[in-house]
């Protein structure tokens, strides 16, 4: 049977979402774990990677499992076995033809930054601003990300395409913590804190929306802004 799981996951712990060589990879550690389970080699198929020190509330996996095992036994089998900084959320049977990664109808991240306060128990879990934002501009200047777009100056690494639709940005003070919260369907490498550092940028006066529009309106032209740091970057939802 074909088994979606939805996971969680502090991404300080471990060295990113995908199976590496020196195992630090979150694939690895569930694929360890569930393997001594089905007394088999079992392999994980994920919704998207995430880079290291980025966090996930609601990732996605699914795997095949030939074994007499309920569901319900095997999330708590998991719980038990996997590393501290994992947790299975939930567990349900889908599909033989169902993908973690090609069926994803959209994927919802936040971006968390704690505003003009140091806070020790935060630092592997949000970005750190000091200096004053302007909140507004960077409300407005979120707009011009909506829609589809070649984003080619917002994503690291080379592809074949870099054209996305984002469907949705907020940008709220909650607190003494600025959540930027983004939904769309497809995001690429590095391309969600390109996004949260070039609003930074602006709210922080370094430029205006005159550049994010530029570069939005000329991928061949290359236009850089700053990249937030990965530690406020949490994947909070897949919707299938």
């Amino acid at each position: 049977m074909r088994v979606l799981g939805r996971i969680s996951y502090d991404g300080s712990k471990f060295s990113g979402f995908q199976r590496l060589n020196n195992g630090l990879g979150i694939q690895n550690e569930l694929e360890r774990v569930l393997s001594i389970i089905a007394k088999k080699k079992i392999k994980i198929t994920g919704a998207g990677r995430t880079d290291a020190g980025v966090h996930a509330l609601d990732q996605c996996i699914h795997f095949d499992l030939d074994i007499n095992f309920s569901l319900d036994k095997l999330k708590y089998a998991l719980n038990r076995l996997l590393k501290d900084g994992i947790k299975v959320n939930s567990l349900e049977k889908v599909k033989d033809d169902f993908n973690a990664r090609y069926d994803v109808l959209e994927k919802t991240y936040e971006y968390r930054i704690l505003l003009k306060e140091k806070n020790p128990f935060l630092v592997n879990y949000t970005s750190i601003i000091y200096q004053n934002l302007d909140i507004l501009k960077m409300q407005e200047a979120s707009k011009l990300f909506l829609g589809e777009h070649d984003f080619k100056n917002f994503v690291s690494g080379e592809r074949l395409s870099y054209i996305a639709k984002i469907d949705r940005i907020d940008i709220k003070n909650i607190g003494k913590q600025l959540i930027i919260t983004l939904k769309g369907k497809s995001f690429y490498r590095y391309m969600v804190r390109h996004i949260v550092g070039a609003l930074l940028d602006v709210g922080l006066g370094k430029c205006d929306e005159s550049k994010v529009k530029e570069a939005l309106e000329n991928p061949g032209k290359t236009i850089n802004f700053s990249v937030a740091i990965p530690n406020g970057l949490y994947l909070k939802k897949i919707k299938y």
